[in-house]
């Protein structure tokens, strides 16, 4: 019933989301203008809350660009998909921990296992990995005795570059140049994470083959 309870809570928050975001840039602007200097702080508890109902951060980091430029955006956009992530995992730590360690059969065990061996290094490849769900994983991790230290730590190093790129992104789609000079090294930078992701996975594959 617990784990129930937060899988209908996660939904119910990510329809609320879907429903009050903002339709337009110029919505979205007026709405940041509205609240002055105040606008990044809010900006990151407003991420914060949509990364925990699963919101897609590719969307909220072009916000951030969209709204406050490159260099603030990234930033803005690294707090907020960082402190959102915390907080996910928190609430599974939380909530649905103790229940998953009850019911959990032994395949799940040993993946959960795996998961808290390398704690950071996992933790890192969630974040690089292209195809992974980085806000369902937030929970998932939280499953786990995964340290809240590592896990945030991984969580930055990880979202950082993607986060530029797609803050970039938002910042040249602003000013209505996405054939700009930032938004085309933001796209060369996405396909080179990309890559580098698969590349990763192949070397952790053999790695694990080769140990047994």
């Amino acid at each position: 019933m617990r784990l129930l309870g937060l899988v209908t809570a996660v939904a119910a928050a990510f329809a609320v989301s879907v429903v009050l975001v903002p339709r337009s840039s110029e919505e979205l602007r007026a709405w940041v203008a509205d609240l002055g200097a105040a606008g990044p702080l809010v900006f990151v508890v407003v991420g914060t809350v949509l990364t925990c109902a699963l919101f897609p951060y590719p969307i909220l980091a072009a916000s951030s660009g969209l709204l406050f430029g490159t260099t603030w955006g990234t930033a803005v956009s690294i707090a907020a998909g960082t402190s959102g992530a915390v907080v996910a995992f928190l609430i599974a730590r939380l909530w649905g921990a103790a229940p998953v360690a009850r019911l959990a059969g032994a395949r799940l065990r040993r993946l959960l296992a795996g998961v808290e061996r390398r704690g950071f290094v996992a933790v890192l490849y969630l974040r690089i990995v292209p195809g992974v769900p980085r806000d369902v994983a937030n929970y998932a991790v939280g499953l786990t005795s995964v340290g809240l230290r590592p896990y945030a730590a991984a969580t930055v190093i990880g979202i950082a570059p993607r986060a530029l790129a797609y803050t970039a992104l938002g910042g040249a789609f602003a000013v209505g140049r996405l054939d700009s000079p930032e938004a085309v090294i933001a796209v060369v930078l996405l396909v080179a994470l990309a890559v580098f992701g698969v590349l990763l996975l192949v070397w952790e594959r053999r790695r694990a083959r080769d140990h047994g």
